[in-house]
């Protein structure tokens, strides 16, 4: 049996990160918690790439953009809060949706730290309060998919080898 698990540091590896400037009280605090992160995990400022977009439906996008750049992983930041119209259920379902979609068409992994909130309190408490900073676990995700990513490639590619 064959059992994978992505490894943290990876210093070499190309990361793009694309946040919406929507909401950006809490869009910057999920932000420098990612780069803090990825700077912990040993990976060089050179190496990351920062896109600020307009606002969560522009993400998907972007992401699709660095995936066609040579990028390992990418980390898609934004915050969409619940108003008091059928809006927060749009955005949120386009973006997740986007998202995935570019991850399945590329074949680049896709770290999201997407807060979709009720109110401002759940918002600021999932960018660094209470439950942790989404942006921190984003970027720990990217490494390990990027890794893991890489490591499966491979794997694909000796198997080919191995047959002809």
């Amino acid at each position: 049996m064959s059992v994978y698990r992505g490894r943290l540091k990876v210093p070499r590896k190309r990361l793009g990160i694309v946040v919406s400037r929507f909401n950006e009280f809490i869009t910057q605090r999920l932000l420098t918690s990612a780069l803090e992160t990825l700077e912990s995990a040993g990976v060089r400022e050179k190496n990351i790439s920062v896109i600020w977009v307009p606002g969560a439906l522009e993400v998907p996008q972007f992401c699709k953009k660095l995936a066609q750049r040579s990028f390992d992983a990418i980390i898609a930041l934004a915050c969409v809060l619940r108003g008091g119209t059928h809006h927060f259920e749009c955005v949120s379902g386009e973006i997740t949706r986007g998202i995935s979609q570019v991850a399945l068409e590329t074949g680049v992994p896709i770290a999201t730290g997407v807060i979709t909130a009720n109110t401002l309190e759940e918002a600021i408490e999932r960018a660094g309060m209470k439950a942790g900073n989404k942006g921190a676990q984003a970027a720990l995700a990217a490494l390990e998919i990027a890794d893991l990513n890489r490591r499966l490639q491979n794997k694909k590619h000796q198997g080919q080898r191995k047959r002809k």
